[in-house]
């Protein structure tokens, strides 16, 4: 039996050119989901491409850190940074607090479901939930967030651990791939949670490419194709273009974002008429077996 692959894109949202790249790929048949940011610059791009293409599978790319809240600022004090109109500016200053026990999971579970109530009101079905940065990885952040999109009627969540034979080929730096292996210490807790654990909000068996974050180019996409096991898996992406408009996002992807681009189309486009492909679907199949994409 072939495996089950979600080719999700993070970022929809964050600018024009993103959008595009998004659309691009989903219409070429080498991505099938994506996760959209709700206060992101090019929101209501997005969601007009998202109407525009309806059997493109969209999730809420929930942002607690760099980016601007969905909820009103008085609301969610313990969530803001040092300018309290905006998140905290970076992932470390915000687990750094959530470890001292500064942050509210209360506000993060307010958050996480303004955000994706906003995409509904957009009139987006919204097939999963994840986190910018991989922040559910932390239990107090998970449960809050998993709480949210039960809140929300919303079925299916990133798995956001990394299993070990993806993880091995990744061609992420020594210190990227250590990180990585220590979080999956947190994942029976994750797995544990009652809505997962009692099949409510769906999940994979892993997600892959979070090591190769930034270096996700062709031959790394073609290596964890071929070492992919049966199961159901997400594949996370960045793709987009490096153009004016992310050149004034605080990113660190830029130029790379093209390569994955480029990567998707090469690759996907070429398994695909294997035999034993992966079966291309989005969130929505797991609840419903049928829905994939051609």
């Amino acid at each position: 039996m072939a495996a089950r692959l979600i080719i999700n894109a993070d970022d929809f949202g964050l600018t024009r050119g993103i959008n595009r790249a998004i659309e691009e790929l989903y219409q070429a048949g080498t991505l099938s989901s994506a996760t959209l940011m709700a206060n992101g610059p090019a929101f209501d791009d997005a969601v007009a491409i998202s109407h525009s293409n309806p059997g493109l599978g969209v999730g809420c790319h929930v942002v607690l850190t760099d980016g601007i809240p969905t909820a009103p600022l008085d609301e969610i004090p313990t969530l803001l940074g040092p300018d309290r109109k905006s998140f905290r500016p970076d992932l470390s200053s915000f687990l750094l607090d959530l470890v001292r026990g500064k942050i509210s999971e209360a506000e993060v579970f307010h958050e996480s479901l303004c955000q994706i109530s906003k995409l509904q009101r957009a009139g987006i079905t919204v097939t999963h939930v994840d986190t910018h940065k991989h922040t559910h990885i932390w239990p107090p952040v998970a449960r809050a967030v998993v709480g949210a999109a039960y809140a929300a009627k919303v079925s299916a969540i990133r798995n956001p651990f990394e299993p070990p034979w993806s993880l091995a080929l990744g061609n992420s730096k020594l210190v990227r791939n250590l990180q990585v292996r220590l979080m999956r210490y947190l994942q029976p807790r994750f797995l544990a949670l009652p809505q997962i654990r009692d099949g409510l909000v769906r999940t994979t068996d892993g997600t892959i490419g979070i090591s190769a974050t930034g270096n996700l180019n062709a031959d790394t996409l073609r290596r964890v194709l071929d070492a992919m096991p049966d199961g159901l898996w997400e594949l996370v992406c960045h793709p987009g273009y490096n153009d004016a408009d992310l050149g004034r996002i605080v990113t660190r992807l830029r130029s790379h974002r093209e390569i994955e681009y480029h990567a998707l189309l090469s690759q996907i486009s070429q398994r695909k008429a294997q035999p034993n492909a992966p079966e291309l679907i989005h969130y929505s199949a797991l609840a419903e077996p049928s829905i994939s994409v051609s």
